[in-house]
């Protein structure tokens, strides 16, 4: 009986992890990112100073890195939109199937964790101090609400009615 609850436990954690690599791999399948400039192939040599060219290919090479980083903050504050948005659809997946198919339930809400765990990252590559602090807002809103509905919030019993004398 212990090894099933172990073995829930990991099935739990592993649907988790999937269905949050499952949404950055479909983002990125269907909003891919800029493309890294490549780095400049040269013969570089510690023993000799860099011609004039070299020079140039590395100065050249910086001015695409810096426009790449540029590109890459509102391309990661996208990303970190999506990502929301797909974390709360699944931790709102998770709970209308909280009751009917609890251990997958779990899973989708793990997966809805992690999915927010990693928008919020995404959010810090935007470099937006006020996006940042938007998607924090939203994650602990969310993770509030869903400690109270899942562990605290009673069940809804119906109390024996009091006799009325």
């Amino acid at each position: 009986m212990e090894d099933n609850k172990v073995l829930k436990l990991v099935y739990t954690f592993f649907l988790g992890l999937l269905l949050a690599i499952f949404v950055g791999v479909g983002i990125n399948t269907f909003y891919p990112g800029p493309k890294a400039p490549e780095y400049p192939t040269t013969s570089f040599s510690y023993e000799k100073e860099p011609s004039e060219e070299e020079k140039q290919k590395q100065k050249e090479f910086d001015q695409k890195q810096a426009e790449y980083f540029e590109k890459e903050k509102p391309y990661s504050r996208n990303v970190s939109i999506a990502a929301l948005v797909a974390g709360v659809v699944l931790l709102a997946i998770s709970l209308v199937y909280e009751r009917r198919i609890k251990i997958i339930a779990d899973g989708v809400l793990l997966g809805g964790l992690f999915t927010l765990l990693y928008s919020i990252g995404r959010g810090f590559a935007s470099e937006d101090t006020k996006y940042n602090f938007v998607v924090v807002t939203i994650g602990l809103l969310i993770a509030l609400y869903l400690g109270y509905h899942r562990f605290v919030r009673p069940e809804n019993k119906k109390a024996p009615k009091a006799k009325s004398p």
